[in-house]
């Protein structure tokens, strides 16, 4: 039994909270605050995650006053409150957000499902979720497919399992498959496609203006007096492969260019798949004298094919890549791509997305499109005077 250190009484001591993490007392008999000399005992470093039972358990209060305390409610004493606190975070207690999203059904957590996270057009993509997500007071979590459908399929169950709010994603170049989607979207699970899209799921959309940007860079191409354009595409499969082809087929039709199959090439975005097109076409009786990938690294292997080749870019053949406009600009000579603004590409997807969680059952899924701009340089002029050398 506590004694008053003033009267020495027993029986009208009363503990009074907690001060710089020792008990408090009062003493109604002598009306006089003291505390014992005792610390509070040092906190046990637990293997497993601390609970609040654990923080109750060191400072001898209830779990409820603990949990009052660590969400700000007003009816704790402030020095009640502060020792918790300290103790919290000596434990280095974190909150379960699964717990507290059983109890809430949010978790104010976006999953994001990207195929490559090393690519600099999907990582300020992310950039760009991240910065209207935080705005709300989301977090994110962030997966990659590294262009693997299987991964991408334990990626979307193990957000899900992880109880995010929705998801955002960007499909992988081998996803043919889309039900590890419609399942979820059947349930309820809001979804925002961007970039690489499924229209077999009824969801919002942020795609490129593919067909725009590569009608741009085609009619750049004939306009600088190139008369064989061939195109190297992605997978046949990828939508954006068609509508890039689409709009580049369509650019020669209106300028009256012959569209030749032998031209056009799929493939898997991969270096050895660009080179195997490249020799194909310098094979040929008529070999392209300007090459369109739609792919930025594609156009990279491809000016470096020719440089070893001993052909002159754009005077032989001239070139033009897709996106990624910073890393097209340190190139020697600079390649003529089209500025896809990622940026903007992951902020809308991360707008459409809680638009969609605000408006529930009344949200119209709808597709939004962000148009690119083409930059200029020196790979596709062919009527640029001098010589440009592309260091290896």
């Amino acid at each position: 039994m506590m004694k008053c250190t003033k009267c020495i009484s027993a029986d009208a001591v009363m503990r009074a909270g907690f001060i710089r993490g020792r008990q408090r007392f009062f003493c109604k008999a002598c009306d006089y605050h003291f505390t014992d000399n005792k610390e509070l005992p040092a906190p046990e470093r637990k293997r497993h995650q601390t609970t609040i039972s654990d923080v109750a358990k060191v400072l001898g209060v209830a779990p409820s006053t603990v949990s009052r305390a660590l969400n700000g409610h007003s009816d704790i004493n402030s020095n009640t409150r502060q020792a918790i606190i300290e103790v919290a975070r000596q434990l280095d207690y974190q909150p379960n957000l699964l717990a507290q999203s059983l109890k809430s059904s949010e978790t104010y957590t976006i999953g994001v499902v990207i195929p490559d996270i090393e690519r600099p057009f999907f990582a300020t993509a992310v950039s760009g979720i991240q910065e209207v997500a935080a705005e709300a007071g989301y977090r994110v979590m962030i997966c990659q497919s590294k262009e693997s459908y299987e991964m991408e399929v334990s990626n979307v169950q193990a957000l899900v399992a992880s109880r995010v709010d929705g998801l955002l994603i960007c499909h992988s170049r081998d996803t043919e498959n889309f039900e590890h989607v419609k399942q979820h979207a059947s349930r309820g699970v809001p979804i925002v496609h961007f970039d690489r899209v499924c229209n077999e799921v009824d969801s919002a959309q942020v795609v490129l203006d593919d067909w725009g940007g590569a009608y741009a860079v085609t009619e750049h191409l004939i306009q600088e007096g190139c008369q064989r354009i061939a195109i190297l595409a992605g997978p046949e499969s990828l939508l954006i492969s068609k509508q890039r082809i689409s709009g580049y087929q369509n650019a020669l039709k209106r300028y009256r260019r012959p569209v030749r199959p032998e031209y056009e090439v799929h493939s898997d975005f991969q270096p050895e798949s660009a080179l195997a097109a490249l020799d194909a076409w310098m094979a040929l009786p008529e070999p392209p004298d300007a090459i369109f990938a739609i792919s930025y690294r594609n156009a990279f292997d491809i000016m470096l094919a020719l440089k070893k080749r001993g052909l002159r870019i754009p005077q032989d053949v001239a070139v033009a890549g897709f996106g990624d406009e910073f890393l097209a600009a340190l190139v020697e000579p600079g390649l003529t791509t089209v500025n896809l603004h990622p940026h903007r590409l992951g902020q809308q997807a991360a707008r459409l997305f809680l638009e969609q969680v605000r408006q529930k059952e009344s949200f119209k899924p709808r597709t939004y499109v962000v148009s690119g701009d083409l930059v200029i340089r020196q790979s596709s002029l062919k009527g640029a005077g001098g010589y440009f050398k592309l260091e290896i």
